[in-house]
Order: C-alpha cells, then structure tokens, then sequence
C-alpha cells in the first residue's frame, strides 16, 4: 500500500488538519489498493456481487460514490449511475463513522445516517468497510 496514502489515513483517524468531504475519496482509495494487495480482503471483493453505494453529505451537498465486488473497486464525486443504495448523513457523522468513534447501526438506529435503497447492499459495503478498518489497523501497528 502506499506509503502516503497510509500518512495521510493515519492524520485523518488523529483529526489532524481540517477535515473536508473529500477525504472519503482517500478511504476509497485505501479501499481500491487494499483489494488488490490484501489477501482477506481480495477474496472478500471477489466473492461479492458488484453493490454501488452513492454516498451523500446532507450539510455541503457533497456526492460520491463507491462499486465494490466482482474482483474490483471503482469510485469516483458525484453521482452514481443507479446506486444499490444511497447513505446520507452530515459532514460530522460521516467523520465519527470513518474515524471509528461511530458505529454504523448506532448512527442508523438514532436516525443520524440515512439509508435508501437495498439495505443489504449497505450491510455488504459496511462488512468490507470493517476489514479494510482491520487491515489498516495492522498496517499501521506495522
């Protein structure tokens, strides 16, 4: 994985810095690069059916959007082309979840994160999502 791409995950969990919608994109690619190097979590994108999840920041307008399964994945801002489903919720929920200071049933359970479409496929998405956490975990322990 890249080394930078490590650095810069490691200032966003610390909340080094300002944060900006657009660091999803460095989880994304974090994603993206693990998928491709990280055995577990290979196989886990592999044995997935292709799921696209449009994600929403209800305070900035800010969109983008992530396909995972079938061997890859693919991100990209704005929207997604028939999304399986799409989470909305605000710029502070979005980094209490990436940061790990927010578990996803708790945020929708109270209401904090909405969730339209196929909630299985936001279920599947949060499963990887999980690993990838574990994976970065042990990098950076490394």
């Amino acid at each position: 994985m890249d080394l930078n791409l490590l650095k810069k995950l490691a200032a966003l969990r610390d909340g080094e810095g300002e944060r900006k919608p657009s660091d999803a994109l460095i989880l994304a690619e974090a994603l993206k690069q693990l998928a491709e190097e990280n055995d577990d979590l290979k196989e886990e994108v592999e044995d997935m059916d292709q799921i696209t999840l449009q994600f929403e920041y209800t305070d900035t307008e800010y969109k983008y959007w992530i396909k995972v399964g079938e061997g890859k994945v693919d991100f990209g801002e704005g929207d997604a082309d028939d999304p399986s489903a799409t989470m909305k919720a605000t710029g502070a929920t979005w980094a209490s979840l990436g940061s790990g200071e927010l578990e996803s049933t708790s945020a929708y359970m109270s209401g904090d994160l909405q969730i339209e479409g196929d909630l299985q496929a936001a279920i599947s998405y949060g499963e990887i999502n999980g690993l990838m956490m574990e994976v970065l975990e042990e990098l950076s322990e490394k």
